[in-house]
């Protein structure tokens, strides 16, 4: 057997990314916030980087202008064609989507108080009280490290022998303290169950002494939850009126007394752009605040050309040359990728606004069928630039503020050849039905389907609605049902 070396030419194909195109990955996927932070943060490490004085009075492409964009626009959409996967490259970058509920922002009629000043939290509110009450330090110590132990919402989750091990105090003490703190305001924290909570403010509305009360809070708030009525009137001889007035006190009750001061702070969003109606025609106003538009400075880029033309061999000059070579295409490359960026955006918002136009008419209700590649057809450029585009943008409208994801659902398959209907404007359909119903008489699953073949002409089965109803959070009809 003879060894032997050999050369041999292999052609194969690899993913080449420019710095161009992964810069312009990057931003499409950036929110609004956090592309002002990423702009902020080129402003002061670029020399060459300035914010342009004039902002131009159009930065939204005009049909003469059109063709020459999308000729720009193909130039990324060429290069990020040869493969559509770069999740396992972009991977560190995506942004996941983050609270797509509703939010208005008006941080405008905010006074200068409700801005600066610090919001109030359980605990603190809790230590307050303690703090003002008439208790020895020892009493203090455990009811701080009782409170410190409060989940958000108020409950308590751990035992009394651990609080005892932290505080360094007995376990009869601290169910002592415990049982104090319950009637602090709000009444009914500090507990471990939803039946305590309620015992509690019971206790301290001064109805503990109605035995019927305390037993249908310990023992039977499953038995009114499931509507077993006739059971409890022949156990505790009770007629309509009498258990009507039980159930009502029950139900004033705070099943989590301390959930409205224990929640963190709201998470605001920024919208990327505005869409109002003027006349017939839908516009869209993108939102440039805080993101300056980008220009390259000229005394820099003059300094840059006179460093190249005196030339010089030295190392520091050398070193001088490519650094300023570098930060200059950076400036060039963040600007064109920002300008990238914004066309993309508007681009497909307009193809949105035209394929739900209208639930920018009707609201909700108006959604229709839309999928990613529906935009990405119409505005001609790949489905994953669609997806990155999409995530973490909001848009305002006259309805409220919006994810761009939540203009994609799925569809409803219509009966009689009809056009098929989004699903979140059948949820919108079953809210509102849900919403108008008669509470002695709800409407179940089925009759809920009937309304909506008959209203929408859709063929939709009891199952999809419940599965719908569950998303909405509303409980099933029997559990809806109000007795009297």
């Amino acid at each position: 057997m003879s060894l032997f070396m050999q050369q041999q030419l292999k052609l194969h194909q690899t993913l080449k990314l420019t710095p161009q195109l992964q810069q312009a990955i990057r931003l499409l996927q950036l929110s609004h916030l956090e592309l002002a932070e990423k702009v902020s943060q080129e402003l002061e490490e670029n020399p060459f980087l300035e914010i342009r004085e004039q902002q131009p009075e159009e930065i939204v492409p005009q049909a003469d202008d059109r063709r020459s964009l999308e000729a720009d626009d193909g130039a990324y959409e060429q290069e990020a064609a040869k493969n559509a996967d770069w999740e396992e490259y972009i991977g560190d970058f995506s942004s996941a989507p983050k609270d797509t509920g509703r939010q208005e922002v008006q941080e405008e009629t905010l006074t200068l108080e409700q801005r600066l000043s610090e919001r109030t939290t359980l605990a603190g509110h809790l230590l307050w009280q303690l703090h003002l009450g008439s208790f020895t330090e020892e009493e203090i110590a455990t009811g701080e490290c009782i409170i410190g132990n409060l989940e958000p919402n108020g409950r308590l989750e751990a035992s009394n022998a651990e609080l005892a091990e932290l505080a360094g105090t007995t376990a009869d003490k601290v169910r002592d303290m415990v049982a104090r703190i319950q009637l602090f305001d709000p009444i009914g924290v500090a507990c471990r169950t939803l039946q305590e909570s309620l015992l509690a403010q019971v206790k301290g509305r001064g109805l503990d002494g109605d035995e019927v009360l305390v037993s249908l809070i310990s023992n039977h708030l499953e038995d009114l939850e499931n509507g077993q009525l006739k059971a409890i009137k022949k156990q505790f001889k009770l007629n309509d009126d009498d258990l009507r007035e039980y159930i009502a006190v029950i139900r004033s009750l705070d099943p989590l007394p301390g959930s409205d001061m224990g929640g963190g702070e709201p998470q605001y969003v920024t919208p990327d752009a505005t869409v109002f109606k003027v006349g017939d025609e839908f516009v869209i106003l993108l939102n440039d605040d805080n993101v300056p538009s980008l220009a390259i400075n000229d005394d820099m880029r003059e300094k840059c050309c006179s460093q190249e033309a005196e030339g010089g061999n030295s190392d520091e000059q050398a070193r001088d040359r490519a650094y300023c070579t570098e930060k200059l295409r950076d400036a060039k490359n963040l600007i064109s990728s920002l300008e990238y960026r914004k066309r993309t955006l508007y681009r497909t918002l307009e193809s949105i606004v035209r394929h739900q136009r209208e639930f920018f008419e009707k609201g909700p209700k108006g959604l229709k069928p839309l999928i990613l590649n529906d935009v990405a057809q119409d505005i001609n450029m790949h489905e994953s630039t669609v997806s990155r585009i999409t995530t973490s943008k909001y848009v305002a409208t006259a309805f409220g503020t919006f994810e761009l994801k939540y203009f994609f659902n799925s569809a409803v398959s219509a009966a009689n050849g009809a056009d098929a209907v989004g699903s979140e404007g059948v949820r919108e359909e079953i809210r509102e039905l849900v919403a108008g119903e008669d509470p002695q008489n709800p409407l179940s699953d089925e009759a809920i389907a009937a309304i909506l073949n008959e209203k929408l002409g859709i063929q939709i089965a009891r199952r999809t609605v419940a599965k719908y109803r569950t998303v909405l959070s509303i409980p099933s009809s029997s559990r809806r049902k109000k007795r009297f």
